[in-house]
């Protein structure tokens, strides 16, 4: 089932979700059961899969010669997305990102996906691979995310990159796209964020899941700019407890995103991992019952495969 015909369904009550990754390569699928199992009693509506690119290393060869190898630390996003819904019969909705695609390959994917009976994705740019400074686009393929979604829309309506294909079956594929409420770290300012996320919208995208945040009043700020601007989508907050020391700093350095005054304090007041969980999950069920009081389509948590927290604060909140 769609993720938008889900929210429509829900007649006011908020959906709850989750977000996983792929084990590292190498690893089996039991770590993502394990992730997963202790949440299906709280009924989830969808699970989002991570799709995460390729990284580049150099082996040393014959003469001192460096070759460089392209390798993907945690493939299998289209197969685990199959086997979640194929062992708890739940939808899974799997990231597609620009970066490591050409245009071939991404419909390729969605080929697969659609004889999976997956019907949901989420259109992502992705980030750059480490090893280089910003984003650089794929011979072939697409630049923007605005670019995929047109392009999974297009084979919504049969139009295939092979533009010979006579009577092509169109594909059926519910479209999310992220939102940033303290905007991209890439944009100049949120009324260029919001000019470039409308796009997307206008390009066929049919939800929105935001980046992580601490502070909810930046997200209903977020949502009235939106409306403003003509985006009229259901706009879905994603949240994440901090639940340990290092994620203090890290958090907001990796995602671009403040943390409140009073949950910092909170926050260095503790001395050992345990107590900044405590912390971390109290902010996140005060967080989440605000956002639901405030009719919320739906909390959508980012989970990193450990799902701990998360049955901490979904069994309280839901």
């Amino acid at each position: 089932m769609k993720v938008i015909e889900k929210i429509n369904s829900q007649k006011g009550k908020p959906l709850f979700s989750f977000e996983i990754l792929p084990p590292l390569k190498g690893n089996g699928i039991q770590s993502i059961y394990d992730s997963i199992d202790p949440l299906v009693e709280f009924n989830p509506s969808f699970i989002n899969v991570t799709y995460h690119r390729e990284e580049y290393t150099y082996k040393k060869r014959e003469k001192g010669y460096l070759e460089k190898i392209s390798m993907r630390k945690r493939p299998g996003t289209v197969a685990i997305c199959a086997a979640i819904f194929n062992k708890y019969k739940i939808d899974t909705v799997p990231h597609l990102i620009c970066g490591g695609f050409n245009r071939e390959e991404t419909e390729n994917a969605l080929i697969d996906l659609q004889f999976l009976g997956i019907d949901n994705v989420l259109a992502l740019r992705g980030d750059p691979i480490k090893t280089e400074p910003h984003f650089n686009t794929t011979d072939g393929g697409h630049a923007y995310a605005v670019d995929l979604v047109q392009q999974i829309d297009g084979m919504n309506k049969g139009v295939y990159v092979d533009d010979e294909l006579r009577d092509a079956q169109p594909t059926s594929f519910c479209i999310g796209v992220a939102g940033y409420p303290e905007k991209h770290f890439e944009a100049p300012n949120q009324t260029v964020d919001l000019h470039y996320l409308k796009q997307k919208i206008d390009a066929g995208a049919e939800y929105i899941v935001t980046q992580l945040f601490f502070d909810n009043q930046k997200f209903f700020q977020f949502v009235d700019k939106c409306r403003e601007a003509g985006i009229m989508v259901p706009i879905i907050p994603g949240i994440k407890p901090i639940t340990n020391l290092k994620h203090i700093n890290f958090m907001p350095k990796f995602f671009h995103v403040e943390l409140p005054e009073a949950f910092t304090k909170e926050l260095l007041k503790c001395k050992t991992d345990a107590e900044v969980s405590a912390v971390g999950v109290e902010w996140c069920i005060a967080q989440s019952k605000e956002l639901m009081q405030k009719g919320v389509p739906g909390i959508h948590y980012f989970t990193m495969g450990k799902s701990t927290a998360t049955k901490k604060i979904v069994k309280t909140v839901f």
